[in-house]
């Protein structure tokens, strides 16, 4: 019996992809004059938030959670939308960051690790050694309206970890903070942006919602995020040239907006 001409099957029918969210990566908000003092490139001043978030203002946009973003994506909504992520769980994030948060009406999402409450960045060996919120301060900050995620427990290389101490990162870090915030997050954030397929199909079986990446490549999708990274140096200028990047990257995926 000849082939149904009318009807291509599934599997062959070309489809196009949701274009990715475009997602901003923070880390400290903190003083500071010399670059020495910011070796890794983590650090913006609260002088530079607040030029970045009124930069989205002045293009119609606001910064809010992922959460908060993906939900509004699903019910069509997104479209002024941007996320704001916070990676690591620093103290200025209450101190310094927050304030201006409120102050323009955006929220964020904040990545923890519940492995080192109350320590500091001990990953990064340059330093400076900047302190970690105590599990009070996360519970502040999810009192406040701010979208609580997992970094993991200790700050690790999830692709070169162990199946047993992956599950434990993902799964472990994901009950302390149902624990300390009565809510069990939805998002996650791979260390130092590192991700393999496999440490993706661990984290969406964890069941985690949705993941943040930095530069995912092929595995870009729900459980593997991009995300921009943000820094000192950009002004105006340099974030409309970032908003582009993410824009064509998406394009050359084939997705759509």
């Amino acid at each position: 019996m000849p082939a149904d001409t009318d009807t291509a099957p599934a599997a062959v029918r070309p489809t196009r992809r949701a274009a990715a969210p475009w997602v901003l990566m923070y880390h400290s908000v903190a003083e500071f004059t010399d670059p020495a003092e910011d070796p890794y490139g983590i650090t913006v001043t609260p002088r530079a938030l607040e030029a970045q978030l009124l930069w989205l203002r002045s293009r119609g946009l606001r910064g809010v959670s992922v959460g908060e973003l993906l939900r509004a994506r699903a019910a069509g909504r997104a479209e002024r939308l941007v996320g704001l992520t916070f990676d690591d769980g620093y103290t200025d994030f209450l101190t310094r960051a927050l304030p201006l948060l409120r102050r323009h009406g955006c929220t964020a999402t904040l990545f923890v690790l519940p492995g080192r409450l109350g320590v500091d960045n001990v990953w990064d060996p340059l330093g400076p050694r900047k302190p970690l919120l105590t599990a009070e301060g996360i519970r502040q900050a999810a009192a406040a309206g701010q979208e609580i995620g997992s970094h993991g427990l200790l700050h690790q290389d999830l692709t070169a970890a162990s199946d047993d101490v992956l599950r434990h990162e993902l799964r472990g870090s994901r009950d302390l903070l149902r624990e300390l915030t009565g809510t069990v997050p939805a998002g996650f954030c791979y260390p130092y942006g590192h991700l393999d397929a496999r440490v993706v199909a661990a984290t969406r079986a964890a069941g985690y919602g949705y993941a943040c990446a930095i530069d995912p490549g092929r595995l870009a999708g729900p459980h593997a995020l991009p995300r921009t990274h943000v820094s000192q140096a950009d002004g105006a200028a340099r974030l409309r040239i970032k908003q582009l990047r993410h824009q064509t990257r998406e394009l050359r995926r084939g997705v759509r907006p």
